[in-house]
């Protein structure tokens, strides 16, 4: 199941950067495999997509990672290409 997370904060470039890399270093405790990560710092917003077992297991990486709680996060399937 794939997941993106949404989330809305005062975030710089560079600090996304730094959280993406201790989201890379746990998140094998979960089962989850985040493979990449929009940032719009005009608009606060952060969108992450990754493979996870569950929305909960998503949630517990950036939690336990960098503390940054995801606004909402969304399951979502991959269409046709």
């Amino acid at each position: 199941m794939g997941e993106i997370v949404y989330t809305s904060r005062d975030i710089k470039k560079e600090q996304l950067d730094a959280a993406h890399k201790k989201d890379l270093a746990v998140q094998g405790k979960y089962g989850v495999d985040i493979t990449d990560y929009w940032h719009s710092e005009k608009d606060g917003a952060v969108f992450c997509l990754a493979e996870a077992p569950t929305k909960e297991a998503f949630g517990a990486v950036h939690r336990e990672a960098h503390g940054f709680e995801a606004d909402e996060i969304f399951e979502v399937k991959q269409g046709s290409k």
